[in-house]
């Protein structure tokens, strides 16, 4: 079996997922490839599939003649679903869900691909998050749905024992763009720094994304609060490199701090808990997956940055508790998720869907 992945850019947790996800169903005989309709940063990363950037219609037509894909998942791109009918394409075809931004967002851009969805997609799938549910199952209700968790490669991706940094680090992984909050980190961070002046501030950034107005409004946050000799900015590191620096944020007393207002599932912050990093998070749906209050992460309430500091603050300060959450949420991590189970169930999707 052949079958096509198809998203608008190699960025972020899509691309990550991509490449987890085709590892594992290589594994089980099922031969993936990696369409992206435009450049972006995650093509430095290896991958274990042939990946295939392009957007005009002969170059769609010749890779579909080609490959002879027995199988196509479109994620988020509802107008892509026509275009392949369009082209020629008579298999399966897959609409995938996988976070829409704001629930507003979700809901709109959902209403607006219902046309396209039920009239070419054979299927539905998304992970078992509680807003992505409700909503496929209220705007799709006569499609067929799927719904399993993403995979996650907790022995590849994992702590790694490396020399400390200098002083604690909270970490902050996304876009410069309202739904990931990065104002919400800055809030945070210039708080923690009231408590402990030596903290500093990592961001990591995919700047090919970013928005030249929200950007600006960025800048002007940082001066406001004062932040600029505690903050460093790392842009495009390779997915490998991001274990090592989780494993050093972890060791240096420091947390990862997640404040997106909504995720479909959060692969950093997943990424963090494998790699021992303690994670502070809003509580942004996705995330309930893995994040147990006191367990294996902690919470704070949306937009509550003093609540959150203080969180912060018993994570960083509380060294029993602190220890117990980056085990348990490294065991947790190790138990769940596993690829093989991934795998089963999208053979199983794709038999359902008489995928040949």
């Amino acid at each position: 079996m052949k079958v096509l992945f198809v998203f608008y850019v190699p960025s972020g947790g899509m691309e990550t997922l991509n490449r987890i996800r085709s590892a594992a169903l290589q594994k089980n005989g099922i031969h993936c490839h990696l369409l992206y309709l435009k450049k972006g940063a995650g093509l430095q990363n290896p991958s274990p599939s042939p990946v295939h950037v392009g957007n005009k219609d002969l170059f769609l037509k010749r890779l579909l003649v080609r490959e002879k894909f027995s199988l196509i998942v479109v994620t988020s791109d509802s107008s892509m679903l026509r275009r392949l009918r369009r082209l020629g394409y008579r298999g399966p075809l897959v609409f995938e869900g996988q976070g829409f931004g704001t629930r507003p967002q979700a809901v709109r851009v959902l209403n607006l691909a219902a046309r396209n969805v039920k009239t070419y997609a054979n299927g539905l799938l998304y992970p078992p998050t509680s807003h992505l549910a409700e909503l496929f199952q209220q705007i799709y209700p006569k499609k067929r749905h799927f719904s399993f968790s993403n995979p996650f490669p907790a022995g590849e991706f994992t702590y790694r024992p490396l020399p400390p940094l200098g002083a604690p680090v909270a970490a902050w992984i996304g876009r410069i763009e309202a739904n990931k909050n990065w104002e919400g980190f800055l809030e945070i961070g210039s708080r923690l720094i009231a408590r402990n002046p030596a903290f500093q501030l990592y961001m990591f950034l995919d700047t090919n994304l970013a928005n030249p107005k929200e950007n600006s409004r960025f800048y002007r946050t940082v001066n406001r609060l004062n932040l600029t000799p505690h903050l460093h900015l790392i842009p495009n590191v390779p997915h490998a490199s991001m274990a090592d620096y989780l494993s050093q944020i972890g060791d240096s007393g420091g947390l990862l701090v997640s404040t997106s207002r909504l995720e479909g599932f959060g692969f950093a912050v997943l990424e963090a808990m494998s790699c021992r990093c303690p994670v502070l998070t809003s509580d942004s749906d996705g995330v309930r997956h893995f994040v147990v209050h006191d367990v294996t992460g902690k919470y704070y309430p949306a937009d509550d940055y003093e609540t959150a500091a203080v969180q912060a603050a018993e994570l960083i300060e509380d060294a029993v508790k602190r220890e117990s959450i980056r085990s348990q949420a490294r065991d947790f991590v190790a138990s769940r998720f596993s690829p093989e189970g991934y795998a089963a169930q999208f053979a199983a999707m794709a038999a359902a869907l008489g995928a040949k």
